[in-house]
């Protein structure tokens, strides 16, 4: 099995040692496991449990002060599923793979992907907010819990210097060095040659309350072929718009290397967008990775 892993585009981190250690146990978890999925599951799950990511547990808060999670999950035999805007719940791969596994469907959002978490043993009601990130919040004197949307809007235009939607590589103050960090892995597995890939994300801090990202969209945050899978991070609507992802997997299927592959759609992506990101990618062959932020930590296991 060869897992690698990815700890979100952005800026340069003021800890990159402890950060690598968390990136390495997760890529060294999946790694262990005999089933892709299972292993890129297994390796998410270990950074949604880390606060030094923006998934899970320390995941971005939104500007009604709730940390709302992210995720979505492909094989290279097309199953998908996803899910989004859930409160409470840390774990959002596991959740979004019992969408794969356990309904008909692709995508369950909101208080229903909460119910779904909770009938399948996933633990929800958690307090995701971290001490640091509530403070964040508190000192940015967000708007009123009852304010409705506009009000909201005018707070993070008043916040950033720009609406709501703009790119979070265009905005000039209020974003850290954990402000892209999404998290993401891909498997291999070598011997039934199958691939499965996965994202999960606490989404952008501050954002709209409700706002869902790239993340999990089929296609931009995360896509399995074939050829391989890849996972995203970064500007999460530029992401969107570009079906990041499927740009990188679409390159593996012409016939360039994974590193090639995540080459080719990173300098793609900046062309046409301006914006910030990063992709790795896996195929056959080896792992690969590229980026057009500050930084992007990845790490690559494989099975004994």
């Amino acid at each position: 099995m060869r897992v690698i892993c990815h700890g979100g585009a952005g800026g340069v981190p003021e800890e990159p040692e402890p950060r690598q250690a968390v990136l390495d146990e997760a890529a060294e978890t999946g790694a262990a496991e005999s089933d892709a999925v299972d292993a890129v599951v297994s390796a998410v799950e270990v950074l949604e449990e880390s606060p030094r990511f923006n998934a899970g547990y320390g995941g971005a808060v939104q500007s009604d002060g709730v940390v709302r999670t992210d995720a979505g999950i492909m094989t290279d035999e097309r199953e998908a599923g996803a899910v989004a805007s859930m409160p409470g719940v840390a774990n959002a791969a596991a959740v979004a793979r019992v969408v794969m596994a356990e309904t008909p469907h692709v995508f369950v959002s909101g208080v229903h992907a909460v119910d779904l978490a909770d009938d399948f043993g996933v633990e929800v009601e958690r307090d995701l907010l971290t001490d640091d990130g509530r403070q964040s919040y508190e000192d940015a004197d967000p708007p009123d819990h009852d304010a409705g949307p506009k009000a909201h809007l005018e707070w993070l235009d008043e916040k950033f210097g720009g609406s709501a939607s703009r790119s979070d590589a265009d905005q000039s103050s209020g974003l850290g060095p954990r402000d892209h960090d999404t998290v993401g892995a891909v498997a291999h597995d070598p011997e039934t040659d199958a691939f499965a890939a996965c994202t999960s994300t606490g989404g952008r801090k501050f954002a709209l309350a409700g706002r869902v990202g790239d993340v999990p969209q089929i296609g931009s945050g995360f896509f399995c072929a074939p050829a391989g899978g890849a996972s995203a991070t970064g500007a999460g609507e530029d992401i969107a718009k570009a079906t990041l992802t499927r740009r990188a997997v679409r390159h593996l299927e012409n016939g360039l290397d994974a590193q090639a592959a995540a080459d080719r759609a990173i300098e793609e992506f900046g062309e046409l967008t301006g914006s910030s990101a990063g992709v790795i990618v896996l195929d056959e062959g080896g792992a690969g990775s590229a980026f057009n932020s500050e930084g992007m930590q990845t790490s690559v296991a494989t099975s004994e």
